[in-house]
């Protein structure tokens, strides 16, 4: 096993290091809720260099970078402190088109994704079917050539943005096993009977919303994959989602910025031990991903379940850094409004992509056999 970045690798990460240095705005750069129009400058200045989908194939605009050199390349974006790319068109819908997607379904979505034209984001969650998601109750009943929907989902992201929507839904609620008969469906947001009704979060933003379906018609041609096997396709896209939630990089921005905010605080016996604790954690995160990089590099095959412990792991150390600032924090100062926001923010974590309560289950039985 070797956890060390090769030459060539080493100066991968210096080209993109100097590129975002010279090419990220600074008025984006490390900035909380973003207006759609500041998410698709971004977007479309990553497409432009042709680094905006760095995992998809050449033929449709990828970059034929190594396993590594993405990671490398998203762990970048979090140390400069970039704006995300959207993750629901590019790092989801996409790879689940390739994979499962009919060829005109291809060339009908893939460029306007790349080129930031289609803005998506995900149905999966709803309400009593957030972390148990084969419980969902969004039926879609065929009808000819369409299906006509109805439900509701909840905590979507960016749906007040979104051109389109991809989903689960139910189109056969007889089975007795619930992953069966659900779904995998692309609506465009404008359909007659969608709905976005705002949710407010804790800090103040407005991120996260509602979305209910009253007999929404969505043609037959936008199903993807087999009726009743969209249950294979959200794993499939899970696995895509869990991997990106370390953050490590992002973390390691975090951190540092912690101690250079905080530095006389170091005297504090107890908080330099916090600190140090979770520095050590994330030492241990980044060698554990590493780890699953050198299995990609050696076999070419996804990550397992086990990826979801990167998930945990990640998350649980973005929530402790923001606990760690607002300790150190002064109350009155005008900079502790934006680490509460921030703190308030990362409370979401260990939520989103699936709770990490589910991952702990997820490991237990597909890793260790329990």
């Amino acid at each position: 096993m070797d956890l060390n970045y090769s030459p060539e690798e080493l100066a991968f990460r210096d080209e993109v290091r100097s590129w975002l240095a010279a090419n990220l705005p600074q008025e984006l750069k490390d900035k909380g809720h973003l207006s759609k129009e500041e998410l698709l400058r971004w977007h479309r200045i990553l497409a432009k260099q042709g680094w905006v989908a760095p995992a998809w194939p050449k033929e449709w605009g990828g970059t034929g970078w190594t396993a590594v050199q993405r990671y490398i390349f998203e762990e970048e974006l979090g140390y400069a402190g970039s704006p995300p790319v959207m993750p629901f068109g590019i790092s989801m819908c996409a790879p689940v088109l390739l994979a499962f997607g009919t060829e005109a379904q291809k060339k009908r979505f893939l460029p306007r994704i790349y080129d930031g034209e289609d803005f998506w984001c995900q149905g999966y969650s709803e309400p009593g079917s957030g972390s148990d998601l084969a419980s969902l109750k969004t039926k879609a009943i065929r009808n000819g050539d369409q299906y006509v929907v109805t439900g509701q989902k909840i905590w979507t992201s960016y749906a007040h943005y979104a051109d389109w929507i991809f989903c689960l839904v139910r189109t056969d609620p007889t089975v007795e096993k619930r992953q069966e008969g659900i779904s995998f469906l692309l609506m465009d947001m404008k359909t007659p009977g969608i709905t976005v009704r705002p949710l407010m979060l804790m800090d103040g933003g407005h991120s996260v919303n509602e979305v209910f379906f009253d007999d929404v018609k969505v043609p037959a041609e936008n199903r993807v994959h087999h009726e009743n096997a969209g249950w294979t396709v959200a794993k499939y896209l899970l696995g895509y989602e869990r991997m990106n939630t370390g953050r490590i990089g992002e973390s390691k921005r975090e951190l540092r910025k912690l101690k250079e905010a905080f530095s006389a605080k170091l005297h504090d016996v107890r908080f330099r031990d916090r600190l140090t604790r979770v520095e050590v954690e994330l030492m241990a995160l980044e060698i554990t991903n590493l780890r699953f990089l050198d299995r990609m590099r050696r076999t070419g095959q996804p990550p397992g379940a086990d990826v979801s412990m990167l998930k945990i792991r990640g998350t649980e150390i973005q929530q402790a850094l923001t606990e760690l600032a607002m300790q150190a924090a002064d109350p009155a100062a005008q900079e502790t409004q934006a680490l509460e926001r921030r703190y308030l923010d990362m409370r979401k974590t260990t939520i989103y992509a699936g709770s990490n309560e589910i991952q702990r289950n997820i490991i237990a039985k597909m890793t260790l056999g329990l």
